[in-house]
C-alpha cells in the first residue's frame, strides 16, 4: 500500500520542496509514496478566485470559506476515501511520535493548510477534520506545517530509512529523548570519547544511553516522564 498524500493549498509550488530531496526524495521518485497539491483557488466561483471573507462578528484578518474549502476537500477526498483529514492549526492538538507513527501505517492524508485568520469552523465540523498543531507558535500558513508532517512521517515508510532500526532510539521514540552521540576522531579540542562508548561492552553500553537520555529528559523536558516509568538507579 502506497502513502498517499494530498495537500490543499494557496501555495502549491511551495511543495515537494525540502520533501523532493535527500531520502524523503528519493523514496517519492521510487514510488514509495505520492504527493498531489490542490490549489484552492481553482474552487472558487468567482472572477477573482475569492477564497476569504470578513470574519462575522467583525475584528482583523479575513478567514477563508467554507463553500469554496469544502469543494476543494471533496476534490482531493471523495466518499471512501480512507484517509485523515488533517488541518494545520496552532490550536490542534499536538503532533507526536504516536501519531506521526499511526499515520505512517496508514494509507496517507489529505492536508489542509490554512491561511490568513483561519478556517471557517463550520467547514472543520462539516468534512470532519483533525487539527494538528506543531508548535505553540505562529507561522504564516499551514504550509510549513505541513511539510514537517510529511518528513517525519514519510521517513518512517518501509524502505525509506537505510537501516530500519536507526529510529528506534531516537528522541520520543521510548519516551525519552536521544541520548548523546559520538564518532571519530578521538579527542576533539580536548574532549574525548566517554570511556565506556570504546569499552566494547554492549552492556553498559546500553545502560549508559538508557542513563543519559534519562538525564537529558529529565533536565530539559521532564514532563515526558509518566508517573510510573521506571528510571534507571
Amino acid at each position: 500500500m502506497m502513502f498517499r498524500a494530498s495537500v490543499l493549498t494557496l501555495y502549491p509550488e511551495m511543495f515537494p520542496g525540502a520533501l523532493g530531496l535527500s531520502l524523503a526524495g528519493k523514496a517519492l521518485e521510487a514510488g514509495t509514496w505520492s504527493l498531489e497539491t490542490v490549489q484552492i483557488r481553482d474552487f472558487a466561483t468567482d472572477r477573482h478566485r475569492t477564497v476569504d471573507d470578513t470574519p462575522a462578528g467583525g475584528g482583523a484578518g479575513m478567514v477563508m470559506r467554507a463553500d469554496v474549502l469544502a469543494r476543494a476537500v471533496d476534490h482531493a477526498s471523495p466518499p471512501g476515501d480512507p484517509r485523515p483529514r488533517l488541518l494545520m492549526s496552532p490550536r490542534g492538538r499536538p503532533l507526536t511520535q504516536a501519531r506521526v507513527r499511526e499515520l505512517a501505517a496508514g494509507p496517507g492524508a489529505v492536508i489542509l493548510c490554512g491561511r490568513f485568520e483561519g478556517v471557517d469552523q463550520r467547514l472543520i465540523e462539516a468534512r470532519g477534520l483533525e487539527e494538528v498543531s506543531i508548535g505553540d507558535f505562529i507561522l504564516s500558513g499551514g504550509e510549513p506545517a505541513a511539510l514537517v508532517l510529511l518528513d517525519a512521517v514519510v521517513r518512517l515508510l518501509p524502505g525509506v530509512m537505510g537501516n530500519e532500526r536507526s529510529g528506534e532510539e531516537e528522541s520520543f521514540e521510548n519516551g525519552l529523548l536521544e541520548h548523546p552521540h559520538y564518532t571519530r576522531p578521538q579527542e576533539f579540542e580536548g574532549r574525548t570519547i566517554p570511556e565506556v562508548l570504546v569499552s566494547g561492552n554492549h552492556a553498559r553500553i546500553a545502560a549508559w544511553r538508557r542513563e543519559q537520555a534519562e538525564r537529558l529528559t529529565a533536565e530539559r523536558r521532564p514532563d515526558l516522564f509518566s508517573p510510573d516509568q521506571p528510571r534507571t538507579k
